[in-house]
């Protein structure tokens, strides 16, 4: 883990580094990054201050063209691939947190949550529509009498319409209301690594897991579908079920199916889901589309005008993740252009990403764009030169989906990803291909790339 004093001594050279690194020019490298300086780094979150005269646009805009430039520089400079994802504050708002940590002090430690999930997603920025009106009701109710209706609590619906959401919401409604209740959320593919860590481990690591996960008095666990066909992954949830719902704590899942939908799926646990409440969320309306874009574009300090919020919510109508990100785009090339958002301004923008009724194929940009997503880098990154394992081994990844998932010649790959020759591509393909059979954690994250990269496999 790095020091606070390891990451103040070296950070001018961490800077310096990625204005080299990403050909950031000097007048960029004065005004986004030279204002940056270490505050804390906690529970695997770096926290970075902004001085005057960043402000809050300023800083939205730092963190998402900077933030993963940042972290790799750090990892480069540090020689070490431990995980850790930034966070960035305002000079002003250093002294409320450090009023708020002085409060907690005294406090039980029973927050689980990352502190950059907290607050992001609650009920207060959830729309609700007739997409999701009966899920958010069971949702509110189970943050407002947890253990005691609807368990579990069981959400099912396609990627980006919410699930996740609903979930942080329940989390952060019950650790307001009652800061000693302990609450953990994690996704299934966190669960099965864990237990696949613990058994390997052995001792008392097994125990040491069931501890973790068994006496919350909220465990919310999301994407359970992932768990399908893992025999001894099931077992272990089961018994972490039983005993949380024998001793009246709360539980939550998440799915892409409704759970008589899980085939291969153990018929104690699509039982025990049918216990308490099962709730789908569905693709929102036109009207609810324009209400999400109306509550997103209010945080823009460029005006976004009707028509061209109608125009995204008339032709993005797959998920809230594809319309919130759509809006995204438009802000970012007016930003980019100094240009205001208009209607053609708008169209420009997502002339390549308006094709809702295009099946999705399977092309190595996708397989890219989704491993970044997943390792929580950049496609550049997979790209690029680096080569320190939070990159390297990823890329390694995408070369070997690329190969399975198309028709391209090693050769084609290696010119896709960052000009790279035939033998580089081939020895990536056979050493994830090796790792596999090995490493049952990589076996299962390998599974869920080719999930994401090809829903239509499931």
């Amino acid at each position: 883990m790095y020091s606070k004093q390891l990451l103040e001594d070296n950070w001018d050279k961490i800077l310096e580094q990625t204005r080299i690194d990403y050909n950031i020019s000097v007048v960029s490298y004065r005004t986004w990054l030279l204002p940056l300086s270490v505050y804390d780094i906690e529970d695997n979150i770096l926290t970075i201050v902004a001085e005057n005269p960043i402000n809050m646009n300023s800083l939205n805009f730092i963190r998402d063209k900077y933030s993963q430039f940042i972290r790799t520089s750090i990892i480069e400079m540090l020689g070490s691939d431990y995980e850790f994802e930034l966070n960035f504050i305002l000079r002003s708002q250093v002294t409320r947190i450090e009023e708020e940590r002085r409060e907690q002090q005294n406090k039980p430690d029973s927050n689980l949550l990352h502190g950059s999930q907290l607050n992001k997603f609650t009920f207060d920025n959830f729309i609700v529509g007739d997409n999701n009106n009966f899920a958010h009701a069971a949702a509110l109710a189970v943050a407002e009498q947890p253990g005691e209706v609807y368990n579990p609590l069981f959400i099912y619906g396609g990627s980006g319409l919410g699930k996740t959401h609903l979930m942080y919401a329940i989390a952060n409604y019950i650790l307001q209301s009652n800061p000693g209740r302990k609450v953990l959320y994690v996704t299934c593919e966190t669960f099965t690594n864990d237990l696949i860590i613990s058994i390997r481990s052995g001792g008392n690591a097994t125990e040491t897991f069931r501890e973790k996960y068994r006496t919350n008095d909220i465990l919310l666990i999301d994407d359970i579908q992932f768990i399908e066909g893992k025999e001894s992954i099931q077992e272990e949830f089961f018994h972490t079920f039983n005993e949380m719902k024998d001793n009246g704590r709360q539980v939550v899942i998440s799915s892409d199916k409704n759970p008589k939908d899980l085939k291969i799926l153990d018929e104690r646990l699509r039982s025990r889901f049918g216990w308490g409440l099962t709730v789908d969320v569905q693709p929102p309306s036109y009207e609810t589309r324009v209400a999400i874009l109306h509550e997103k574009s209010k945080n823009s300090a460029i005006p976004v005008y009707d028509d061209v919020l109608d125009y995204i919510a008339q032709n993005i109508n797959s998920n809230i993740r594809d319309l919130e990100g759509a809006l995204t785009q438009v802000i970012s090339m007016s930003r980019l252009l100094r240009k205001p958002i208009t209607l053609d301004l708008a169209k420009e923008a997502l002339k390549d990403k308006i094709s809702p009724n295009t099946k999705k194929t399977i092309t190595p940009e996708l397989i890219i764009n989704v491993v970044a997503e997943h390792y929580a880098i950049t496609s550049d990154q997979i790209r690029s030169k680096i080569k320190s394992r939070p990159i390297a081994y990823p890329r390694q990844v995408a070369m070997y989906l690329c190969r399975e998932l198309t028709s391209l010649s090693f050769d084609e790959i290696g010119t896709l990803i960052g000009d790279r020759d035939h033998s580089t591509v081939h020895y990536a393909y056979n050493k994830v291909a090796e790792d596999i059979q090995k490493d049952e954690s990589l076996s299962h994250t390998i599974e869920i790339l080719r999930r994401k990269i090809n829903p239509e496999e499931d």
